[in-house]
């Protein structure tokens, strides 16, 4: 299933496929320029898509309203077109092709590593930018001259994810967590350091989270083991099912949650953040202090009733950060000149566009915070910088 979402100053909704020769059209005499997005909007990640979609709607409504982005004296509409790839980097690979050879696309977000590295085989080749919402480090530093990774490297995690586990609940880690390439990632390099640490693994039962909604077997494989941590993630629904499943059985540990799953959606599904109680996991956005956070939650709120993530706040950085590349490249077309403007372009970003702060990024094309962890505690959710923690 695909739908292209068309956001424009003089509509302002979006229009299904079928929909688009009739009326999505732009009026005479204005100018657009096509954003493409592939992504997970159906399945067991279509709230963790919709959720990084979101965020680019949001930034793509609120530029245009201002007047679109002005390049060499001309106005441009962001067109956002937005591609279901359930999760398949297959799909993801088809779809990127569709929005640059269709759509002439010259920027495609991506909101999943196996997107990222599909769309990334012909990305140079076929002139495109892909913007990627995942936090392998690989995704940078294979050396693709035409990527934008937005979130933190996961990496970053992973010492204070290990050292505030097992020094409050014990040694004997089992992992839980997703089958997708991403989880994969995640166990390579979470298991090495906690080894390394004093710590072992005394199971290892990942499951599929895209399919399932019944993780009570799974669970309870590695609950039979007895451990003291679960090291559990993938999107946040079926994270929190796998969460509720787990203390229902009985397991009073704590959780090591990728940063793919957010702490609040977990706790939604889990039974609230009681059922949380030890688990460490990415700093909810709402529980940040920076100016640009506090102005984005405002914003959501007018048109939410949820609480928004931490992708659909990045997501609606990024897209506010590529439109400012274009006009200080003075191109909407060359993707080279757009990608090399970027350092600069994050010096014009507001702080209410920027909820994260993020202030460089690498020549590699890595954007770089000083990551905030979560911490439940008392059922209440602690926030903790990562340059504050003693990790020697």
């Amino acid at each position: 299933m695909s739908g292209i979402q068309r956001i424009k100053r003089w509509a302002g909704l979006g229009i299904a496929t079928g929909a688009l020769a009739a009326i999505g059209m732009a009026p005479a005499g204005a100018a657009e320029v096509n954003i493409g997005f592939t992504g997970p909007l159906s399945g067991g990640a279509a709230l963790y898509g919709q959720n990084t979609l979101e965020g680019l709607k949001m930034a793509a409504k609120e530029i245009n309203a201002d007047g679109g982005i002005t390049v060499d004296g001309k106005s441009y509409d962001i067109n956002l077109i937005s591609l279901d790839d359930q999760y398949a980097p297959s799909r993801a690979a088809v779809n990127g092709k569709r929005l640059v050879q269709q759509y002439n696309a010259p920027v495609v977000f991506t909101p999943h590593s196996g997107g990222t590295f599909a769309l990334q085989a012909f990305n140079e080749r076929d002139k495109f930018l892909v913007m990627s919402y995942t936090s392998i480090p690989e995704v940078t530093s294979k050396g693709n001259t035409l990527t934008v990774k937005i979130p933190p490297n996961f990496t970053d995690y992973v010492a204070p994810f290990v050292k505030l586990t097992m020094e409050r609940f014990g040694p004997k880690l089992a992992i839980a967590n997703a089958t997708h390439d991403y989880a994969k990632y995640w166990t390579k390099a979470f298991v090495p350091a906690w080894k390394k640490a004093g710590g072992e693994v005394v199971a290892d039962n990942p499951m599929d989270y895209n399919k399932s909604a019944d993780f009570y077997t799974g669970v309870s494989k590695v609950l039979a083991a007895d451990p003291d941590v679960l090291f559990i993630g993938g999107a946040s629904e079926p994270t929190g099912l796998v969460v509720r499943q787990a203390r229902q059985l009985g397991f009073e540990g704590g959780f090591v949650i990728m940063d793919q799953a957010k702490v609040s959606e977990v706790a939604r599904v889990a039974g609230g953040m009681d059922a949380l109680e030890g688990a460490v996991g990415v700093a909810p956005l709402s529980h940040l202090d920076t100016p640009g956070a506090k102005s984005f939650i405002k914003l959501y709120k007018k048109n939410h009733e949820n609480v928004p993530t931490a992708e659909t706040a990045y997501n609606y950085f990024a897209m506010f950060l590529v439109a400012r590349a274009m006009e200080r490249a003075g191109t909407v077309t060359n993707v080279a000149d757009i990608r090399a403007a970027i350092p600069q372009a994050l010096k014009q970003i507001d702080e209410a566009h920027n909820p994260f702060a993020v202030t460089s990024m690498t020549d590699d094309g890595n954007l770089a915070i000083d990551v905030r962890i979560a911490e439940v505690t008392d059922g209440q959710v602690k926030i903790l910088q990562r340059s504050d923690m003693d990790l020697d």
